[in-house]
């Protein structure tokens, strides 16, 4: 299931997400450009790696600084592949604009920094053995996705399912989309807890801390009602008229 546009039209130019996106596919371009056995010293220099911080020996016998913190943040413009890369864009791009628009770009870029190194001290915490590195925006989107989860709850998502090869197109309440990810994320974490070690793949528990930190931070990074206008209700799509008069009344 994935998720391909929102039905909650944004208020102004979305610059800031813009910004983002176009930086990590510079980013990644640049990424291609490397021979392997570069592009994997990369990755282990600007990725978290955990075990560099709770095995400082390990880390120097590998020549890895471990004074350096930078990684918590340069380890969110970097990718590992076509798929991911794109997959995560597409993600922000949809959920972004929105979140952007009710922040303002300057506290949007922050917040979405905030989520990114509260993912990456997660993933840490949760990992500390790990001697792989972990890149990806996904973190900060996760954090993205949490304030989206509760800044535009009665939004409806158009998302594809293949089924045998074929795209079957439907529309969901992003509340449920967004908390079904969000429990699967969760789950899944804690299900990866007993990995001793090296720990590959997804980064679950970087997403649900990002994710949670979007929904305690938001609060603190959404503009006063008086600056930001909430459109009109003739000005949403159809289906959403029969949203609850309340929602329009009590939304900040």
């Amino acid at each position: 299931m994935f998720p391909i546009g929102d039905t909650v039209p944004r208020r102004n130019v979305p610059i800031a997400t813009w910004l983002l996106i176009v930086i990590n596919c510079l980013v990644f371009l640049f990424e291609t450009a490397m021979p392997q056995h570069m592009l994997e010293r990369f990755f282990y220099l600007f990725g978290i790696v955990p075990a560099r911080y709770t095995h400082p020996n390990w880390a120097l016998w590998i020549g890895l600084p471990i004074d350096d913190y930078w990684p918590f943040l340069t380890s969110m413009f970097l990718h590992g592949g076509w798929v991911h890369v794109i997959g995560n864009m597409w993600t922000l791009w949809i959920f972004g604009d929105n979140v952007e628009d009710r922040m303002g770009p300057g506290r949007f870029v922050v917040f979405y920094l905030v989520c990114g190194f509260i993912a990456g001290l997660v993933h840490s915490l949760t990992n500390p053995d790990s001697t792989l590195p972990t890149i990806g925006a996904s973190g900060a989107i996760a954090g993205v996705m949490g304030a989206y989860f509760f800044l535009f709850p009665y939004s409806r998502l158009i998302v594809v399912v293949p089924i045998l090869f074929f795209p079957f197109f439907f529309e969901m309440p992003a509340v449920i989309y967004l908390g079904f990810w969000a429990l699967t994320q969760f789950f899944s974490g804690a299900l990866s807890l007993g990995n001793a070690g090296s720990v590959g793949g997804v980064a679950f528990w970087a997403h649900a801390g990002g994710f949670a930190g979007g929904i305690v931070l938001h609060h603190f990074f959404v503009r006063r009602a008086s600056v930001y206008r909430r459109p009109f209700r003739d000005e949403y799509e159809l289906e959403n008229a029969w949203v609850p008069a309340r929602y329009w009344r009590d939304s900040r």
